[in-house]
């Protein structure tokens, strides 16, 4: 009879091992270095959040998507948050009300949400992000664009993209369309998947004018270089997205100024947060990888409904994508293993862990093998756990260096570690 114990994870969520766990802490730690360099601060936003204040912050999407139960303490409900933007709007709007704009701010943390399970989602998301708070305008937007290019070439990334879209553009072909909400909501899914036949059908007998139809039919096909923005003009005539188009060309200026106009692609039909963004939006694509890595943009509204109005832009990586989509390139930038495994055979132990403090001292990763083996199997162990070296205790002064990866024995002397005059 097995006694085996069943511990299945629930459906979204993962364990991650010391390889990959090595790996996640080299993005975050890489990504704040990046945020820290271009002065934005870290917040921890809580675990938990009471429902009301929490949807206050969310789209109609998140609501559905959001863990929620009632607190036994206050029977208020309350809520695993599904996203972090919306807490540091909170924390910006409540708790920072008396200091002086822009607030540059950034964190890391997980968020949970409701996936349909045929789908194959990940539940549990883990984001690093940040968010720029009480600064309009396209260079506001463009410093975004340019911290995300900074962020995934400081992590190894090769070939991505990183593509904008203009909600405001889209917005003013789509505001005033004489259309019921689920035709609307059809004319969207078409635009978003850039289906242009289906989109042809679907407003084929709809009561538009010809310019209506030019410009719906024109979404589909604005997707491309910095060329997109002169055929978007001459397809879109109203003022509201002729503003928009302005704007972005101002942002792509300044995205030549920093240098990164090569990955930048354009795509006037993206259809992302059209209920939630108040402008820009951009999502970042690893070549190879399907799934965005990254995503942002301006969200003007978010801040007031918190009582505190103000512009704000940020973006936010999705960590486990990185992770994936990355994770050949990590294997070269991450040490997932120690420096030293000590084994001592002696029966006095405190010369060896005195040794051992003296090394970690120095700056080494080191365990000594406390389980009584022969050193053999401390070897193999070395090996099997990722330590790079065993270091082979005497009572003599000389000491063996065993590199764990071949088998190599390099002489050391115990005077020659104390005194700092040994490297690896």
């Amino acid at each position: 009879m097995s006694n085996t114990i069943e511990t299945r994870l629930p459906t979204g969520v993962k364990d991650f091992l010391p390889v990959k766990t090595a790996k996640l802490d080299y993005l975050q730690n890489t990504l704040r270095s990046i945020y820290r360099s271009w002065g934005f601060r870290p917040v921890a936003p809580a675990v938990l959040e009471d429902l009301a204040v929490l949807e206050l912050g969310l789209g109609t999407d998140l609501r559905e998507k959001t863990f929620r139960f009632d607190d036994r303490q206050t029977g208020r409900l309350v809520a695993f948050p599904p996203d972090i933007t919306p807490q540091v709007a909170r924390i910006a709007a409540t708790r920072m009300r008396e200091m002086p704009l822009p607030f540059r701010l950034c964190y890391n943390g997980r968020v949970l949400r409701h996936t349909e399970q045929r789908l194959g989602k990940d539940r549990e998301i883990f984001q690093s992000g940040v968010e720029l708070i009480g600064l309009s305008g396209p260079e506001a937007d463009a410093e975004m664009i340019a911290m995300a290019v900074k962020c995934l070439q400081a992590v190894g990334a090769g070939e991505f993209t990183i593509d904008i879209g203009q909600i405001e553009f889209l917005r003013g072909i789509l505001s005033d369309l004489p259309l019921d909400a689920a035709q609307s909501r059809a004319v969207r899914s078409a635009i978003a998947a850039k289906d242009l036949s289906g989109l042809r059908q679907l407003i084929k007998d709809l009561p538009l004018t010809d310019q209506q139809r030019t410009e719906l039919l024109a979404l589909p096909r604005l997707y491309g270089g910095h060329e997109v923005l002169g055929q978007a003009r001459q397809s879109v005539t109203n003022p509201a997205s002729q503003k928009a188009l302005d704007n972005l060309e101002k942002i792509l200026e300044i995205l030549t100024v920093y240098g990164i106009e090569d990955h930048i692609t354009l795509d006037l039909g993206e259809m992302r947060g059209f209920d939630y963004h108040s402008g820009l939006v951009f999502q970042g694509f690893l070549s190879g990888f399907g799934r965005a890595v990254c995503s942002g943009g301006r969200y003007d509204g978010l801040t007031a409904r918190y009582g505190f109005p103000a512009p704000a832009t940020g973006f936010a990586f999705n960590l486990y994508n990185l992770l994936f989509a990355l994770d050949k390139i990590l294997d070269e930038r991450t040490e997932d293993g120690s420096d030293i495994l000590l084994f001592s055979s002696g029966q006095d132990k405190a010369p060896a862990q005195q040794l051992a403090t003296v090394l970690r001292e120095q700056g080494y990763s080191v365990s000594r093998d406390i389980i009584e083996r022969n050193q053999s199997a401390s070897l193999d162990y070395a090996r099997r756990m990722h330590y790079s070296y065993l270091l082979v205790f005497e009572v003599s002064e000389e000491l063996t260096l065993i590199r764990a990866a071949d088998g190599e024995e390099i002489s050391v002397t115990r005077a020659a570690i104390e005194s700092g005059q040994f490297q690896l």
